[in-house]
């Protein structure tokens, strides 16, 4: 049709525009720093006995649950590959060349953290005292029996190092590490199939959403041009209204993955990916706080969401957004009457735990969020700012509100936010995005 040149030049300039362009938090003009290489991150050793991120190894926010022994004759064999990297020196006392045995995630972070030993100490090279163990010397369920956990100092075992040295381990990118002892330094990784390290940002196929008239439909069943209960303003605190969908950010319904689920006090519970955006705050919630005996359950604590946070309110006036695998029992999520013209109530979180579902789905309405299972959520993932995934994704939202409804696109990720997430990468700091939230190239 006519209208089809204009509509992709504009696309297309204003996708340059957004992501050349300044963000508009960090203020007008060039800014800082402008036309001068950036400065180098300033590192901060871990103090000993500390362990990043804050929380137990083997919960969600961390490296995971523990799988089972690895043998060499076991099924699970073939998960470990050996590492031959000469840069980094491999104690091996056994003389069995188990300390070389790992697996694929364990060695991508292993040879990313050898090179910058050698950048921050020329000379010295990456040491593991300790890597896959087969001979029963850790306790019983160490990541050390899956190829996931490995023990590191460095090559000239300057102790006065070690604490750098964890520092490193967390840059290079372990899931968890640990300055344990003295002696060495503890980092461990998820599991290769561990479906939350590769979880994206959506709602599961079975997710309720509430349609214009009051139904409810499935996520799976939703299609563009279907009104769903939506916040009228950005940050969340509108009344509600039916927002069109215009399109699926992500679709993929033969997907199996794990979700938090998040449970509230009204009784209603959400679930989603780790790196799904959802509306919260802190303090006491009005009208939802947490029963007598319904104390929060989770598998672990979880890491918080780093923002600055005021004072606690019972009312909506802290609202943010934080990512799911952020939010914690007492804090308060955003629930729904079930009609347009309401406001979001605020209900204690109550529990936050885990479940495998099939589907992947992240529906993107005019609006930016979405009421699904009753509780309000950002359509955006992955980024950790709800405000600039709205903005960047305006030539989006306007290119599809302007050809009107459109079948859904092929299954996966679509073209616009995968190409967002590579820039992004190029141009933000690591910070602003959840390190499960972007797609992974082998997926």
């Amino acid at each position: 049709m006519r209208i089809s040149v204009p509509v992709v030049f504009f696309l297309t300039t204003s996708l340059c525009a957004l992501i050349l362009l300044p963000p508009a938090s960090e203020g007008c003009g060039p800014g800082r720093g402008y036309g001068k290489r950036r400065p180098p991150k300033k590192l901060t050793p871990l103090a000993y006995k500390q362990f990043s991120p804050n929380v137990a190894e083997k919960t969600l926010g961390a490296s995971g649950r523990y799988e089972g022994k690895i043998t060499r004759n076991s099924e699970r064999f073939k998960e470990l590959t050996p590492n031959y990297n000469t840069d980094i020196i491999f104690k091996d006392e056994e003389n069995t060349a188990a300390d070389r045995l790992m697996t694929q995630r364990c060695k991508d972070k292993l040879n990313s953290l050898a090179i910058s030993v050698m950048n921050m100490w020329p000379g010295v090279k990456l040491r593991v005292t300790e890597g896959w163990d087969e001979d029963g010397h850790h306790s019983e369920d160490s990541l050390h029996y899956e190829g996931r956990a490995v023990d590191i100092t460095t090559s000239d075992r300057d102790r006065n190092k070690y604490a750098m040295l964890a520092r490193l381990a967390v840059e290079a990118g372990f899931d968890w590490v640990y300055y344990e002892s003295k002696a060495h330094i503890h980092c461990s990784v998820k599991s290769e199939h561990s479906v939350a390290a590769k979880t994206g940002g959506c709602f599961p196929g079975d997710a309720q959403v509430t349609v214009e008239g009051g139904a409810t439909k499935q996520v799976r069943d939703l299609r563009p041009g279907d009104r769903v209960l939506a916040s009228s303003t950005t940050d969340g605190r509108g009344p509600l209204l039916y927002s069109p969908v215009l399109s699926f950010l992500d679709h993929q319904p033969d997907a199996v993955k794990t979700f938090y689920v998040i449970g509230t006090a009204a009784g209603l519970n959400i679930t989603l990916t780790a790196a799904h955006l959802i509306f919260v705050t802190d303090g006491n919630c009005t009208g939802g706080a947490s029963e007598p005996g319904r104390a929060g359950t989770v598998e672990g604590p979880f890491p918080g969401s780093g923002e600055e946070r005021g004072p606690g309110r019972g009312n909506t006036g802290g609202l943010r957004t934080v990512f799911a695998s952020e939010v914690r029992p007492g804090q308060c999520v955003l629930t729904s009457p079930g009609r347009a013209g309401s406001e979001g109530t605020p209900s204690a979180v109550t529990r936050v735990d885990a479940r495998r579902s099939a589907g992947l789905y992240a529906p993107l309405t005019q609006h930016g969020s979405i009421v699904v299972d009753g509780v309000l959520a950002s359509c955006y993932a992955a980024v950790n700012q709800h405000h600039l995934a709205h903005w960047v994704l305006a030539p989006l939202r306007f290119f599809h509100g302007l050809i009107g409804p459109s079948e859904p696109q092929t299954d996966g990720l679509h073209w616009y936010p995968r190409v967002l997430q590579r820039l992004g990468k190029m141009l933000l700091d690591p910070e602003h995005f959840h390190p499960w939230g972007a797609e992974e190239e082998h997926r």
